[in-house]
């Protein structure tokens, strides 16, 4: 090898590996969508057994980033059967209208130290709403786990209907933690 083709293969390895926008692929096996509540003063805490995402990311470029979650309200869990029937239903997250809640990050913002915010919208029942999701962010090679947290005003997004519009039984804060587990799509 001449002193050329050392320098050109020097100055290649040099350049950042993800110098785009890689396209990432969430494994739902080892992520999670979680979200708290409090009922009649009592906390409980659930889950979403099924969700898909779409994350487009460069850590060199953050602000050129999007994604898109789509939540299968169907799939909540809470391990109280009560409640579990319940939330499908009209009065809560009205599956039947629509069966899937949709978070749309536009853009993220690098807040130094692994700390990011994904800004975009979130829509459940068909109400849109502007929101900032902060997650921390670690990089290992092509792999990335994110993990955030959101506290949302459920009535909102129209969640809770009729008896359950107020706060009398169910708080109107909920928490929301998102545990996501990437690695970039071969090819990308």
């Amino acid at each position: 090898m001449n002193v050329r083709h050392l320098a050109i293969l020097m100055a290649l390895q040099a350049v950042p590996s993800h110098g785009f926008a890689a396209e990432w692929q969430v494994d739902p096996a080892k992520s999670a969508i979680r979200f708290s509540g409090v009922q009649v003063g009592v906390p409980f805490t659930g889950g979403f057994q099924r969700f898909e995402a779409a994350v487009s990311f460069d850590p060199a470029k953050p602000e050129t980033g999007r994604a898109t979650v789509l939540v299968d309200l169907t799939s909540a869990r809470t391990g109280d059967v009560q409640r579990d029937e319940a939330l499908p239903q009209k009065d809560w997250f009205d599956v039947k209208a629509e069966a899937k809640a949709r978070f749309e990050a536009t853009r993220f913002v690098d807040m130094g130290e692994g700390r990011y915010e994904a800004v975009g919208t979130l829509t459940i029942r068909g109400k849109a709403k502007p929101v900032t999701l902060p997650f921390r962010l670690s990089l290992d090679g092509d792999k990335a786990h994110a993990v955030g947290h959101l506290d949302l005003v459920r009535t909102e997004f129209g969640v809770g209907q009729g008896p359950w519009a107020s706060a009398q039984w169910v708080a109107l804060d909920v928490g929301v933690d998102v545990d996501l587990v990437a690695s970039i799509k071969p090819g990308t």
